[in-house]
């Protein structure tokens, strides 16, 4: 049985403890236990969030477990010197570490962060880099595994990470069936932006909102500016000049960079050729992904895909 520690310490921010859910739905899926998940603390007992309620813990062992995994804070603050080196101690004995959002601080205050690639929140990256110079940090990551390190980005990411742990250890189909019990729209993959298609055109109107989810639960289909003024209620004219006041964009960019978005997703979670692929994202052809990903990435897909096939 795989034994999963989350390490909690005063303030820690609460989303960590969704990671929770996975392994407890792995279990369930499975039908047999899988997962041993322990909450811990530096002392063990009571432990204050930062939303102010308190969760149990037991002590933090110094054999290790299966999997150790540190929670982050909400707002930048260095940990107390004792938690590092209880968690490098700990380390040693643990198959992997695990870092979420800024419980990567921990992890660096440890030293073990050395010659290691890494992420964290895009806000707080600067301030890792200025203090850590000598870090791989790749900020635009969602996650980032080297050797038996993981680090990740924001809170919500915890959950990508928590299937991907899940997927290493199990397999992809039981992954997948978690992330569905769960009601997770997309297993996001470590090549992921932080930032994502929708969040950065954030419209302001419902009118927009509804053409925008429309546009990205059908990618497949036709996505003209006529399609998406109808579902707007829209006139055509009316549609694309409230579109781009509102993202700053025209309807075509804005549909190609979903389209962009789901294809590099697609390419992390699966292992379909690029002609699927474009025809799954609505590209229809290879040269037309083509195209699109060089204006976004500034490099073909497919050497997104080698990427991702070197060990």
């Amino acid at each position: 049985m795989h034994s999963v520690a989350l390490v909690v310490y005063p303030n820690f921010q609460p989303l960590s403890l969704s990671i929770g859910s996975v392994f407890e739905c792995a279990n369930l899926l499975r039908g047999e236990p899988a997962y041993a998940f322990h909450l811990v603390s530096e002392h063990g007992g009571a432990v204050m969030s930062s939303q102010g309620f308190s969760v149990n813990t037991t002590p933090m062992r110094a054999e290790g477990y299966d999997t150790l995994i540190v929670s982050g804070y909400l707002d930048f603050r260095l940990p107390e010197a004792s938690l590092p080196a209880l968690v490098k101690a700990a380390s040693v004995h643990s198959r992997r570490v695990v870092s979420l959002c800024m419980g990567v601080f921990v992890l660096a205050e440890a030293g073990l962060l050395d010659d290691k690639r890494i992420t964290t929140h895009w806000l707080h990256a600067p301030t890792l880099r200025k203090r850590y110079p000598h870090l791989q940090l790749e900020e635009d990551r969602l996650y980032v595994v080297d050797g038996n390190l993981w680090t990740c980005a924001g809170m919500s990411a915890s959950l990508d990470v928590a299937l991907a742990l899940v997927e290493s250890d199990l397999g992809h189909d039981l992954a997948r069936q978690v992330a569905r019990k769960l009601v997770i729209v997309q297993r996001r993959g470590s090549e992921q932006s932080q930032l994502s298609a929708l969040l950065e055109l954030d419209p302001r109107s419902d009118r927009i909102q509804l053409a925008l989810a429309y546009a990205r639960e059908n990618l497949r289909d036709d996505l003209s500016v006529e399609a998406l003024a109808a579902v707007a209620r829209l006139s055509p004219r009316q549609f694309s000049r409230v579109f781009r006041e509102e993202t700053g964009r025209t309807p075509a960019k804005a549909i190609e960079a979903l389209r962009v978005e789901a294809a590099r997703a697609l390419m992390e979670t699966s292992r379909h050729p690029v002609e699927v692929i474009a025809r799954e994202t609505g590209f229809g052809d290879r040269e037309r992904l083509r195209q699109a990903f060089l204006r976004a990435f500034g490099q073909p897909p497919q050497a997104l895909q080698k990427r991702l096939a070197t060990p």
